[in-house]
């Protein structure tokens, strides 16, 4: 095969549109909401590009702060609840059958058919106080209610619907369900290469299951967690559409704030250096992901 050095006009001449598109259509443009965070509104439609740091600044009032703070530990703990909940999905997945695998694989990424506006209107159906969910455990409660003095036991009143939407709940429930995927499928790509051989050997040298998964898989899927981590956390911390709709008051993140700098507030500066210091945070965790994975292969 050919190396590319040797044919540079054709390489040339193929990358001429994708870089074209790269170019115009999200560096050029990105370089401008750049230039943004260093500007002042000087009126309501022109912004004059001062150099000034005062956006960056102004970031760092508490009352911002303590939004930012508050959407790291709501995607961290979204991505906490995919890790815990996503390994072992992946992990049925690498041991099912060749006949299975790909039935499951599907119904991986079959959320990402059905548009992401769709679904949260559906979980709505499902969290809201008359809802699918809070129907459900007020059937379980009658039952259950039912059952109790044939037990001897007092019956329970009459059940209260729950509040399980427009708060913290919800959006982390939401986010869950919707960065899933993202968790699952790193993983199955990481676990699928493991040499089997390795689990049978822990086990038949007395190492119980727990063991083995704590000291053998989980190590050797160590590139897979942790590109699962950062697919996950980054979309989250990002997130806007779902806190948005399934939130209340206090339940808003930093991309709903930036949102509201860019058409409520029309204070445009101010949301574009808040949007880079989401974009910043994401080049030091990608930073990161590069820095154990060159330790990773060296390591080899």
């Amino acid at each position: 095969m050919e190396h590319w050095k040797d044919t540079k006009g054709l390489f040339a001449t193929v990358a001429v549109a994708p870089v074209a598109w790269l170019a115009f259509f999200f560096i050029i443009p990105l370089g401008i909401v750049w230039l943004y965070s260093f500007g002042t509104n000087t009126s309501l439609t022109e912004i004059e590009i001062s150099g000034t740091f005062a956006n960056y600044a102004r970031a760092l009032d508490p009352l911002y702060l303590g939004i930012l703070w508050k959407s790291v530990l709501v995607a961290g703990a979204t991505t906490v609840i995919c890790l815990v909940v996503g390994f072992p999905v992946a992990l049925a997945i690498v041991f099912a059958s060749d006949k299975w695998k790909p039935w499951l694989l599907v119904g991986i990424m079959l959320p990402f058919w059905t548009n992401l506006l769709i679904r949260t209107y559906a979980l709505i159906a499902v969290l809201r106080r008359e809802g699918y969910a809070n129907q459900s455990i007020g059937w379980m409660h009658d039952q259950f209610g039912a059952i109790m003095p044939l037990l001897g036991l007092p019956q329970p009143g009459a059940y209260e619907p729950m509040e399980l939407l427009y708060n913290n709940f919800a959006v982390i429930f939401g986010l869950v369900y919707v960065h899933l995927p993202f968790m699952v499928l790193p993983l199955y790509a990481a676990l699928d290469k493991l040499d089997k051989s390795l689990i049978e050997a822990s086990l038949d040298l007395g190492a119980g299951h727990v063991r083995t998964l704590l000291s053998i898989v989980a190590p050797l899927a160590a590139p897979g967690i942790i590109s699962g981590i950062i697919i996950t956390f980054v979309p989250a911390l990002g997130a806007y559409l779902t806190p948005d709709l399934l939130g209340g008051p206090d339940s808003q993140m930093i991309a709903n704030v930036i949102e509201r700098q860019f058409k409520r507030a029309n204070d445009w500066p101010f949301g574009a250096a808040l949007s880079f210091i989401l974009m910043y945070a994401t080049f030091i965790a990608i930073a990161f992901q590069a820095m154990k994975s060159k330790k990773a292969e060296a390591r080899q």
